[in-house]
């Protein structure tokens, strides 16, 4: 029996945009890197308070172990991802990202072209939707069966920024098509905060389903010989559980991140009992104020 696990790389970031008639200043800037950290490969939101702005975020993570939907491949390995983003107060977002396995040949896997846009909405903007496409370039043409990804989010926070929650929609499609659902929800609480600088623990859960094709065999006797037919079903199950718990640092236009991530892969198929799986993150980003 095969499976075709969908790896979790594709989902692009949900964004935040709130806004105010106030001019740009350092204080606001900080503000926003204080919201904007980027999670898991991908920036996850957004929350501004001024009413015209562009800016560039380029962050790098580094993960210290390699999983595929929360499963072990068998390969210990690092890797590192790279990503530079465009924001702009009119609700558009662009992004470019790649990401490096240190034990893969080329180690320089996929390039990710993302161009979404979002608004908030709402009794004190407390709601978010957005909608994004990603396309995927990689390194190793038999890994394009899902080259393309279209994306819808809807997210919604308590007014102090405390508490939020986000569901993503994603469509996968190329040579194959298939869909994922992502439910996030996370929790911020401050540890220190000042004027320049920021201290926060930032516990986050991820709950990721998706449509898997299943390859079933089953053997027949006919004539007395033996037959194996191979038949293909389509299943949406529980895919992972990922429980985050980052430690975030930001100062001026910098962010610092640390972070432990545990996985709960859920059997599909013919596997059976999967092991919990863990890695530490490490980020670090820089704002640009355009």
């Amino acid at each position: 029996m095969k499976k075709y696990l969908i790896p979790l790389f594709w989902l692009s970031g949900l964004f935040f945009v709130y806004s105010q008639e106030e001019p740009v200043n350092e204080k606001e800037v900080d503000n926003i890197i204080d919201e904007l950290f980027k999670e898991d490969q991908l920036i996850d939101e957004l929350i501004t308070s001024i009413s015209k702005f562009q800016f560039l975020y380029v962050s790098v993570n580094y993960n210290s172990d390699t999983y595929f939907s929360g499963r072990d491949i068998g390969i210990n390995q690092y890797n590192i991802t790279p990503q530079i983003t465009y924001v702009n107060s009119s609700g558009l977002f662009a992004s470019v990202s790649g990401i490096y396995y240190s034990e893969f040949v080329p180690g320089w896997d996929v390039t990710t072209a993302t161009l979404g846009y979002g608004k908030s909405f709402g009794k004190g903007n407390l709601f978010r939707y957005y909608a994004s496409y990603s396309k995927y370039f990689y390194a190793n043409e038999a890994n394009d069966i899902y080259g393309n990804t279209l994306n819808l989010g809807l997210g919604v926070r308590n007014k102090n920024r405390t508490l939020g929650s986000q569901i993503v929609g994603t469509y996968l499609f190329g040579t194959e098509q298939s869909y994922q659902i992502a439910l996030r929800s996370y929790a911020a609480i401050n540890l220190y905060k000042d004027k320049k600088a920021t201290l926060r623990l930032r516990p986050q859960l991820n709950i990721t389903a998706g449509k898997q094709t299943i390859e079933l065999a089953r053997v027949t006797v006919n004539n007395g010989e033996l037959f194996t037919e191979y038949t293909q079903n389509d299943v949406f199950d529980l895919i992972n559980t990922q429980l985050s718990i980052p430690i975030q640092y930001n100062i001026n236009s910098f962010d610092f991140e640390l972070g432990y991530n545990i996985n709960f892969p859920n059997p599909i198929g013919d596997e059976t009992s999967l092991d919990t799986t863990g890695y530490f993150n490490f980020s670090v980003a820089y704002l640009i104020s355009l």
